[in-house]
């Protein structure tokens, strides 16, 4: 591929055309590649950066000036998340099997994931207690990870008020979920007269 070709491509790609930045995707890997090996030494972590280094650049491509210094920017991306990426793990270490044996496995047990599903399913319960627009409003925030912009485009309301309506939903779900533990606590007998 010639750099008249990839300039091209990269102007291409700079309009939102996926299939060119795919072409360059296809034409820069190995390159990327070779430089995050080179760094990191684990083909596994090479790889998992070289798909980084390639989103990220996608995110990015609207700021690159010149389309003819796309394989220099992409390699100095490269480089720099490398860089990240040894400063926050840092370097692999080979360790013995036995160490390995003795090590407490990682993630929750089954009890910790039972108690997070029932955390969960109380959540629910609670929030299908609450008014509509209340629930809309947490679901949104919470769930979704709409921000607060988003959310006033959605719900065509000012910001102030999504900020509020969050701060009362809020406050009503607390109450929602008291009563549903007060509900569960009570004998047989005490629950037919409420």
């Amino acid at each position: 591929m010639s750099w008249i070709e990839t300039k091209s491509l990269v102007e291409k790609a700079q309009t939102g055309d996926r299939a060119a930045y795919g072409e360059l995707i296809e034409r820069f890997q190995p390159t990327v590649y070779a430089i995050a090996l080179a760094r990191l030494r684990n083909p596994t972590e090479a790889q998992e950066l070289t798909q980084e280094v390639f989103l990220h650049g996608m995110k990015k491509l609207s700021q690159l000036r010149d389309a003819q210094c796309f394989a220099g920017w992409l390699r100095q991306i490269t480089v720099r998340m490398a860089i990240n990426c040894l400063t926050r793990h840092g370097p692999m270490q080979k360790t013995e099997p036995a160490m390995l044996e003795n090590a407490e496995a990682s993630g929750a047990s089954p009890l910790e994931a039972l108690v997070k599903a029932e955390q969960t399913a109380e959540l629910y319960r609670g929030l299908d207690r609450l008014k509509p627009i209340d629930r809309a409003t947490l679901i949104a925030f919470y769930i979704r990870g709409r921000s607060l912009k988003q959310m006033s485009r959605e719900f065509e309301t000012p910001i102030g008020t999504i900020k509020r309506r969050l701060h009362v939903a809020r406050i009503r779900l607390r109450k929602a979920l008291e009563r549903g533990a007060n509900f569960k606590t009570r004998r047989p007998h005490e629950t037919a007269c409420v």
